[in-house]
């Protein structure tokens, strides 16, 4: 019975094997249309989804999430890529040092915020905004990024989803007018967003 069970489990790893390692992290940093965008260009992340988390309220809607954040899912292959390098994305497409919002979209939904859901996530998050400190050559306390005990994911709306995909040309305007890439390159540099120029 042992061997059967075994063979199983080792059949539905080989089958399947996208799902054999996989892991959600919860970030929050502004649109969701954005950050899933961004996020969803890393090897190893598997999918992402927008959604809402942070608050009390049941089923938030984007009419009314009050007390949650826009965020979105990341599911990713711990084999293929680190918590590290899914960090160092994502600092690399927020604005860290404004906790009020995120670019040209104000107030609580849009702040910056990592939701943990261990001591591990916790310690990988804290190196993080230490990197990004040490980057921007910033003292620490100026590093805006909430750190969050990870609570329940609500999906949004499908239409939400893959909006960059769906909707291009919206989209591209709207990233534009909200300045989001402009803000990114005066604080990282042009082209610093680019996961191949990365240096640790």
């Amino acid at each position: 019975m042992k061997y059967i069970l075994s063979l199983i489990v080792a059949l539905s790893i080989f089958v399947n094997p996208v799902n054999a390692f996989a892991e959600e992290l919860i970030l929050a940093g502004g649109c969701f249309w954005c950050l899933e965008h961004d996020l969803e260009s890393l090897k190893g992340i598997n999918f992402v989804e927008s959604g809402y988390s942070g608050g009390d309220l049941q089923n938030p809607t984007y009419a009314n999430h009050e007390g949650h954040q826009e965020v979105v899912l990341v599911n990713y292959d711990s084999k293929l890529v680190t918590l590290s390098e899914i960090f160092r994305l994502y600092f690399r497409n927020i604005d860290p040092l404004d906790g009020k919002g995120q670019f040209c979209d104000r107030g609580d939904s849009y702040r910056p915020v990592i939701f943990f859901k261990d001591a591990i996530e916790a310690s990988e998050a804290k190196n993080a905004i230490l990197s990004a400190s040490n980057e921007l050559r910033v003292p620490l306390e100026k590093i805006s990024v909430e750190l969050k005990s990870k609570g329940k994911f609500w999906l949004a709306e499908e239409y939400h989803q893959d909006f960059a995909e769906r909707n291009e040309l919206k989209y591209k305007f709207y990233r534009f007018s909200c300045g989001r890439d402009q803000r990114l390159d005066k604080l990282w540099g042009d082209n610093a967003r680019s996961i191949n120029l990365w240096t640790e």
